[in-house]
């Protein structure tokens, strides 16, 4: 599979697990995100499933991050609220998924609720990011961050 140039949001909720896992395998990092990023929760089910786990999660608990203006930093938009909170550095370094490069979201410095987590995210269209969310070293989610005028 190649780094594809035009994949959304719509088309990541459709899509397994093994296919997500593929597509970020395959995908670069791409450049630090900066400002508000859509955030999707992606459970690589049936895309029935998906599409409803999104919406709740999203309504009732995380919304997206927000990148620093330097780059080195974000907070989570939680709560229904989108109340700006859990704080991560943000750098690059190998993936723990593949040893390629990754952007990482590194939470254990900076926050004691979620100090044991660990996002890392690739490019995988115009302003469009999959990531892989690790609780110490165990994969156990994947989400999707849209920036700017890929959200429509």
């Amino acid at each position: 599979m190649s780094h594809a140039t035009d994949i959304r949001t719509n088309r990541l909720l459709d899509m397994s697990r093994p296919e997500l896992d593929r597509l970020f395998r395959y995908s670069p990092p791409g450049e630090i995100p900066r400002g508000k990023g859509l955030g999707t929760v992606l459970l690589g089910l049936d895309p029935k499933m998906n599409a409803l786990a999104a919406v709740l999660a999203r309504r009732l608990a995380w919304q997206g991050k927000v990148f620093d203006p330097d780059g080195r930093g974000l907070r989570n938009l939680v709560s229904p609220f989108g109340i700006r909170a859990v704080r991560a550095r943000v750098y690059r370094d190998q993936s723990w998924s593949d040893q390629g490069a990754c952007i990482v979201l590194d939470y254990s410095h900076t926050s004691l609720v979620a100090h044991w987590i660990r996002d890392e995210i690739r490019s995988v269209g115009q302003g469009v990011y999959l990531g892989n969310v690790y609780w110490g070293r165990r994969k156990v989610l994947d989400f999707s961050l849209t920036f700017g005028d890929a959200r429509t």
